[in-house]
């Protein structure tokens, strides 16, 4: 993994050449070396099992009824049917097939039909954690997983004075198309419809070893502000001057995750987003977001939770539109056979330096 990060720039000055290499970034593989949320806590009952993936990874989480979760390879080494499909029984699942046995170490710990001094090998276990509502696992080298951060606290999740909506979709497009969408908010024009016409002003990039980051303010041109924005704001917004460019949100990429906040000056933000990509295809050309949007909660109290669905109406058709054009960005790679890109702006063109860098290439796929 090539490990050459720029130096640390607030310059809004880019070259537009400086990304251009033979890696075509569609094929750039997530880094393992990660922790990767794979499923909704909520998903997961007591005693139960379920199937997820990792990058075409199938990978069974096991809830005992006592004790933490715990991920599996999703075979059993028997005859490969997947744990997924077992029975928790104790700290363990059995398979549904044999009754073959495995403990969260992923060791076969009975065979119904066996002595206990011919246990066959077990299968491969993954770190495993659970974090504000989701279910992580370390997909990557395990000796790796407690020196790897995952940060304390999410978004605004914990936090009383926000109150924060769990999403999440499917989509098909690889991970950098999710990234690079949510970045350059110049594609505020597809949004139009939603928002009315907004101007984006870009305020500069922060570049750092596995970070980018970018600042933007907005101004309405034209068009009525959504019911949804102003209860992120927590107050009605016009197209007077005294609302233009007043707020500014950052937002950055801190591989593998991102973070977007909308803030005024120094107060406390009125939105904040955390948002990750699990790849699920082995090509990694789909993956699956897991994303808390944590808004301020406005001064009148119950007011946002009597009004929390049409938030919600809000962001999804946000969210729809933003799905159906990364994935007709998808599908013109597919038609094109590879990145035809031609991209200007430069903190994107940064953002898919820092994408390749902390990725694994395709190169670096076929040395190892």
């Amino acid at each position: 993994m090539n490990q050459t990060v720029p130096p640390t720039s607030d310059d809004t000055s880019f070259d537009t050449e400086t990304c251009s290499n033979t890696t075509d970034i569609r094929r750039v593989r997530s880094n393992p070396d990660y922790w990767y949320p794979v499923a909704w806590s909520r998903e997961l009952k007591p005693g139960k099992t379920i199937g997820t993936r990792y990058a075409g990874m199938p990978i069974a989480l096991v809830r005992p009824v006592d004790g933490p979760v715990f991920a599996l390879e999703d075979r059993c080494a028997h005859r490969q049917v997947p744990l997924s499909k077992g029975v928790v029984s104790g700290s363990s699942v059995k398979c549904c097939y044999h009754g073959w046995a495995y403990g969260r170490s992923g060791r076969c710990i009975d065979v119904p039909y066996l002595g206990k001094g011919k246990l066959p090998n077990g299968v491969r276990t993954f770190p495993c954690r659970e974090q504000n509502g989701m279910i992580f696992v370390f997909p990557g080298d395990p000796e790796k997983a407690d020196s790897v951060p995952l940060a304390p606290h999410l978004a605004k999740a914990d936090n009383p004075a926000y109150k924060t909506r769990y999403f999440g979709r499917t989509v098909g497009c690889h991970y950098s198309f999710m990234h690079e969408n949510l970045m350059d908010m110049n594609h505020q024009f597809m949004h139009s419809k939603q928002m009315g016409q907004m101007k984006p002003r870009f305020l500069g990039q922060k570049r750092e070893p596995g970070l980018v980051e970018a600042r933007y303010s907005f101004a309405r041109t034209s068009g009525k502000q959504p019911f949804g924005e102003a209860l992120i704001f927590g107050e009605r917004r016009d197209v007077s001057e005294k609302f233009q460019h007043r707020d500014v949100m950052t937002i950055r990429t801190e591989y593998p995750y991102q973070t977007l906040r909308i803030q005024t000056g120094d107060e406390d933000p009125v939105m904040d987003l955390w948002i990750v990509y699990t790849p699920q295809s082995a090509d990694e050309l789909t993956n699956r977001t897991f994303g808390l949007l944590s808004v301020k909660r406005p001064k009148i109290p119950g007011i946002l939770d009597m009004a929390w669905p049409l938030l919600v109406a809000f962001t999804e058709r946000i969210f729809a539109e933003d799905r159906e054009i990364v994935e007709l960005e998808q599908q013109a790679w597919r038609d094109l056979g590879g990145d035809h890109n031609v991209e200007v702006f430069p903190v994107i063109n940064a953002l898919r330096a820092l994408l390749v860098e902390c990725g694994i290439s395709p190169a670096s796929e076929s040395h190892a």
